[in-house]
């Protein structure tokens, strides 16, 4: 698959993702943590889409923090909300199978978009 594919793939796969966010996010039967892993989702598959046009391997993961810094070390721009979207990742790996541990579940509307 080219670099372009790979990437077009991506985007597509994430804009699935962002679907499930716009019509569920309003939806109070639907937990936070699901919301969460479709937030999360969405962005890494965004940055690894960045990654493949970039022509720069990235690893298997789930972890939007190094991603993150794999883009800067390619000299590619970040994002202007990166802090905010590397705090997604617990929700593509921790909260998938566990519970939130906190008390105070962050308003999911105030989850960035990839």
């Amino acid at each position: 698959m080219t670099p372009s594919d790979q990437a077009r793939l991506l985007l597509r796969k994430a804009s699935q993702d962002l679907a499930v966010l716009d019509n569920l996010i309003d939806d109070p039967a639907i937990d936070d943590d699901t919301l969460g892993f479709h937030a999360q989702q969405a962005a890494e598959k965004l940055i690894k889409a960045l990654l493949a046009v970039a022509g720069c391997d990235y690893p298997r993961t789930h972890n939007i923090g190094l991603l993150l810094d794999l883009l800067n070390s390619q000299g590619l721009a970040l994002p202007s909300n990166a802090d905010a979207l590397a705090a997604l990742t617990p929700f593509g790996t921790v909260f998938r199978y566990d519970d939130l541990p906190f008390e105070d579940v962050p308003d999911r509307h105030s989850w960035p978009p990839p």
